[in-house]
């Protein structure tokens, strides 16, 4: 093989050496067989640079299967059945490339959203008493789905024996908590506006934007499966707004779709760390011009040293948690903190807050 494709090749075999070794085994084997196969190898090169990853090429193929498309790669799927799948993978692959690429091409991988509820309600709600706000409009940065946008209407429950919101919610979220403070207990005021900004956002109502949506979540994972099942019907009952574009471009028209009497609550969960510094920079700048007219708010859960303005609390960078931050537009007045820590997409978190 030549020597791009070697290293290919490589980050194939990183991939489910390394990654997908620690959360699905079926695609650590169908990972570690594409990147053997010199067939399949050719194929994915037929795609975009960008294109090439794992997760956007088991994605593409994944989608195929739930289309019915690849019916031996969905039933090798549907058995688990490790061997057969990554037979499957490599044929489909190789004789239908060309549906493979476009749908890599066309659609980026989504990251798994669901669960992130856990640290954005207690944060959201405390953002509103601090404002005195009685209602509130949330705003998800890279929102993917919007299905962070239906934060206030999930039955949540913490491993200290505390609960948050809609205990008669079809989506139940759980997560654990670390330390002595107990979580802040108030409820979310009324929710009157939801609106998600990303680059390719997915509406939950449309059939292929769904399946695409399934098609980012392996196959062997059933209970990440039924979570996201739980969390699109509930965003389907009542679709929030979906503006496509670049974000910090388009946070004015999101602000002006908030109610003059509702606080708008701009969230981010490990959004930020794909713009650089300057652009981050930005969207403070956004989010301070907005204020001039009215409070603002900004919920934060991204790596530590990523959101400008939210404190590090010492924590060194690449520490294997983030910070949950909290931030309140004024006029010129900025009160930031940081609020909690949390571990594993949030399933994990310390309230350090005082309420």
């Amino acid at each position: 093989m030549a020597g791009r494709a070697r290293t290919l090749a490589q980050v194939y075999r990183h991939f489910g050496e390394a990654d997908a070794a620690r959360t699905s085994p079926l695609y650590a084997r169908v990972a570690l067989a594409l990147g053997e196969s010199e067939e399949a190898l050719r194929a994915v090169e037929a795609a975009p640079a960008r294109r090439r990853n794992p997760e956007a090429i088991l994605a593409a193929l994944h989608d195929l299967a739930l289309a019915g498309r690849a019916p031996a790669l969905a039933a090798a799927y549907a058995a688990a059945d490790r061997d057969a799948a990554a037979d499957a993978a490599i044929d489909t692959l190789v004789r239908m490339t060309d549906h493979v690429v476009a749908a890599a091409t066309r659609r980026q991988p989504k990251p798994d959203e669901t669960g992130r509820g856990a640290v954005l309600y207690p944060a959201v709600a405390e953002a509103a008493r601090r404002a005195g706000a009685h209602a509130v409009g949330l705003i998800d940065v890279g929102c993917s789905a919007g299905l962070n946008l239906t934060v206030d209407r999930a039955d949540i429950r913490y491993g200290n024996g505390q609960s948050l919101g809609d205990p008669s919610s079809p989506v139940r979220l759980s997560a654990s908590v670390v330390g002595d403070r107990p979580l802040p207990t108030r409820a979310m005021p009324e929710v009157v506006a939801r609106i998600g900004i990303d680059a390719d956002p997915a509406d939950v109502t449309d059939a292929d934007d769904a399946r695409w949506l399934r098609a980012c979540v392996p196959p062997d994972r059933p209970e990440r499966m039924a979570g996201l099942e739980a969390e699109m019907t509930l965003a389907a009952a009542s679709p929030p707004l979906l503006l496509r574009g670049d974000a910090i471009e388009l946070m004015p028209d999101a602000f002006a779709r908030v109610p003059a009497d509702a606080l708008p609550v701009v969230t981010t969960t490990w959004a930020l760390s794909r713009y650089p510094l300057d652009s981050r920079l930005r969207f403070l700048h956004r989010l301070d011009e907005a204020a001039a007219d009215r409070p603002v708010a900004w919920v934060s859960a991204e790596g530590v040293g990523v959101a400008p303005a939210i404190p590090t609390l010492g924590d060194r960078r690449a520490s294997g948690h983030s910070i949950i931050g909290l931030a309140l537009f004024e006029g010129a007045a900025l009160r930031a903190e940081a609020v909690g820590r949390c571990w594993s997409q949030g399933r994990l978190l310390a309230w350090l807050a005082e309420s």
